[in-house]
């Protein structure tokens, strides 16, 4: 029986977590769902990843506004995914950060991310009429590192390396080791790669692992508390990331159709994540990129939301 397209099947509301994390970081997070990472400094208050639209964003501040009245002045845009940055009217910021690489994608990709991503996750759009017309611009970027101070705390922005997408950014608390991750890492959710590098995003966990983080933010799950359990975060995302690129460029290799390594790639990797949030849905996504990279195309190719459907009917149709 041919699967649902991608999440439109997952309608069930997630419960969700507000919990603070270090003395200046807390994390939004929703059983799988997309997180939203918060830093509250002396004087004002910056969230990583928005939530998908204005309306969604709302739980975010409310929550924010149960333990701090700051100003809400910063925006962070871990990477251009519609999923991620869509809601940010609702925070009214002065400014909205992102790294130069991520800028670069919005202008490339952005419309067409934007249509694919609301045709993939209805729940996550909901009110999507709240989004306005347009897509989301930053107002300030950098490339490679740029240091933030909220009052007398230091807040970093890193470009670590390619992995989720070429943009990624992690924000970073030095003085507290604490960590926002954006989809760099998951954590019992699969990693979504349609846009990835995948022979360049274990290296990028090496680097975040570096950082040595007391406290972790990823992408999607719960929030990772103590070093064990951020190291361990960061191992099973780099061995999902591998074993997809072990299997896809062995069959590559052999000349097989995308077709067939799909299909061989997929029957290998569900015992071992087939339980994580959105398997079946990135599945399609990751060894279709994955493919790509193995095969002739370096550099990830757009994702429209024709293409999206038109790719699931070949794999799982």
């Amino acid at each position: 029986m041919a699967k649902t397209f991608a999440s439109a099947a997952d309608l069930a509301e997630k419960r969700v977590t507000f919990e603070q994390l270090s003395e200046h970081a807390w994390a939004y997070t929703a059983e799988g769902d997309p997180n939203t990472g918060i830093i509250i400094g002396d004087d004002a208050v910056l969230v990583a990843d928005t939530q998908a639209t204005p309306a969604m964003a709302a739980d975010v501040i409310r929550r924010i506004r149960e333990v701090t009245d700051k100003p809400i002045r910063y925006v962070v845009l871990t990477h251009y995914h519609a999923v991620r940055v869509l809601g940010a009217s609702a925070y009214a910021p002065q400014q909205i950060l992102a790294s130069q690489d991520t800028y670069d994608l919005i202008v490339e990709r952005g419309e067409a991310d934007k249509a694919s991503e609301i045709g993939r996750f209805p729940r996550l759009f909901r009110d999507v009429e709240t989004v306005p017309a347009g897509l989301t611009w930053p107002t300030m970027t950098f490339q490679g590192r740029m240091t933030l101070w909220l009052g007398k705390l230091e807040v970093q922005l890193l470009q670590l390396g390619r992995g989720h997408t070429k943009g990624d950014t992690v924000v970073w608390l030095p003085g507290e080791r604490t960590l926002l991750s954006g989809d760099l890492v998951e954590f019992d959710a699969t990693p979504y790669a349609g846009d990835a590098y995948f022979q360049d995003w274990p290296q990028t966990l090496d680097n975040v692992a570096a950082l040595k983080p007391l406290a972790l933010v990823p992408g999607r799950g719960p929030a990772l508390k103590g070093e064990a359990q951020v190291q361990k975060g960061l191992q099973v995302t780099r061995d999902f990331i591998r074993d997809v690129w072990t299997h896809v460029k062995a069959g590559a290799d052999a000349g097989k159709e995308l077709g067939a390594v799909y299909k061989e790639t997929y029957a290998a990797l569900k015992p071992k994540y087939g339980n994580w949030v959105i398997f079946d849905h990135c599945m399609p996504f990751d060894v279709t990129r994955c493919y790509d990279e193995a095969t002739k195309y370096r550099d990830p190719r757009v994702w429209t939301a024709e293409r999206d459907r038109q790719m699931w009917e070949t794999l799982e149709g």
